[in-house]
Formats: structure tokens, sequence, C-alpha cells
């Protein structure tokens, strides 16, 4: 089958890029309180984290759109005339759709969010009733 996934390698290691990058724009609020340096560092490491993250998704995202438009599977697959290309290219699209770690990054990128909007706020609460 001429269509391929990243490997497995590559999939946990952007996986991994993404929730360091998650945790290091949420933990700048509690950086904030101690050193100027370390909120620009972690700002990058965030920064450079989620360009390359994302810019992994759009081209996963944006092959499969293609494949899709390209091969009109949509349309062979209600008229059931897939070519053994065709099917191939299906099969790509259902593999790389269900081995990708982008919901367990968004759960991730919730989880670390929320955390982050809570500390937050309880700190403004802390710094206003001073």
């Amino acid at each position: 089958m001429k269509y391929h996934t990243s490997s497995s390698l590559y999939r946990w290691l952007v996986f991994f890029v993404g929730v360091i990058a998650t945790i290091a724009y949420r933990v700048i609020v509690v950086l904030n309180d101690y050193s100027p340096l370390l909120v620009e560092v972690t700002w990058y490491v965030g920064t450079i984290g989620f360009v390359w993250y994302f810019a992994h998704r759009f081209r996963v995202q944006n092959y499969r759109t293609r494949l899709i438009n390209e091969k009109n599977l949509a349309k062979k697959i209600r008229q059931n005339k897939l070519s053994k290309d065709d099917q191939d290219a299906l099969v790509f699209i259902l593999k790389s759709t269900s081995s990708s770690k982008e919901k367990w990054n968004s759960i991730a990128i919730f989880i670390l969010s929320a955390a982050a909007l809570f500390y937050a706020i309880a700190s403004d609460i802390m710094q206003i009733t001073k």
C-alpha cells in the first residue's frame, strides 16, 4: 500500500511536544510570580512546541482532506465504486485517524488550561484581598 502514516515513534514525539508546549504555556501563570527569565524561556518552549505540533497536525489533516477530495471518496463510497487505490487511500485515512494522539493532546490542553485558569483566578483574588 502506498499510503502510510508517520512512524509510531514520531507520532509519540509530536504528542509529547504538544503536551510539553501546553504545560509550558500554562505554567507561565505561576512563573510570573518568580522570574521574568523563566517566563521568557518557558514562552519560547511553548511557542516552538506549538508551532511544531500544529504544523504536523495541519500536514496530516491537509493530506487526509486532499486524498478524500482528489479521489472523490465520499461519492465513490455512496456509489460503491471504490478502486483498489481508493480502498488503500480510505484505509490510510481511517488508520491515521484511529492512531492519532490528537484526542489526548486535546484532553491535556483542556485540563492544563482549566488548572492554569483556576490558579490565575485564585492568585488574582488573593492579590485583591491583601
